[in-house]
């Protein structure tokens, strides 16, 4: 990981091919170039949350998220190396633990909707479901650490979790709770109700 861009346009890769940080150079449709830009989807998507009014916990959790993807993409981009470490997968767990407790019991299914922020969390959420599943995939095929699958795994949860949050946030007079999936069901409980 020494080597630092000092030129965008290669052109190396017009063939097809890019490189790895170990130097070896993998087709852009190999499973770990996937998994790669899948995490930097999410990364990039996160950024965008970031744009948006945010309480500053959340900022200053999800700026660190940032930095942490960015050696999880660093180490799919390094057969066999090591950057995300155990600690960044027990800080999502802390903050799991944080957030979720302060929201109720949910007893319904939830839409991916509500605040602008918290529409953008969902969007992220659902990018690291499949980043996850992306590594997932690399792995039955090449020997990776846990910590990434662990890491992706709980950090979907926790943008679940932060969508919630946001939606009470009501940082653009918008908040107020979730959205819940008005199921067939529900329809007709209502309907005989009245």
């Amino acid at each position: 990981m020494g080597n630092r861009l000092s030129q965008i346009a290669t052109r190396t890769g017009d063939d097809g091919t890019t490189g790895l940080s170990d130097g070896s150079r993998v087709p852009k449709n190999h499973l770990r170039v996937q998994a790669m830009g899948d995490v930097d989807e999410l990364n990039s998507n996160l950024g965008l949350l970031l744009a948006e009014p945010l309480p500053d916990d959340i900022r200053e959790l999800l700026i660190t998220i940032q930095h942490e993807l960015f050696n999880l993409g660093g180490e799919l981009s390094w057969p066999g190396g090591q950057l995300l470490k155990d600690a960044a997968v027990l800080r999502l767990d802390e903050a799991l633990e944080h957030y979720n407790a302060a929201l109720p019991r949910l007893k319904e299914f939830i839409l991916p909707a509500g605040t602008r922020s918290a529409a953008i969390s969902h969007v992220c959420r659902t990018v690291a479901r499949r980043a996850e599943r992306a590594v997932i995939t690399l792995a039955a095929s090449e020997t990776l650490h846990a910590a990434p699958r662990q890491y992706l795994n709980r950090l979907s949860d926790l943008l679940f979790v932060l969508a919630r949050v946001l939606n009470r946030a009501n940082l653009d007079g918008l908040g107020g709770d979730d959205v819940y999936w008005q199921s067939e069901r529900m329809k007709r409980l209502d309907a005989a109700e009245n």
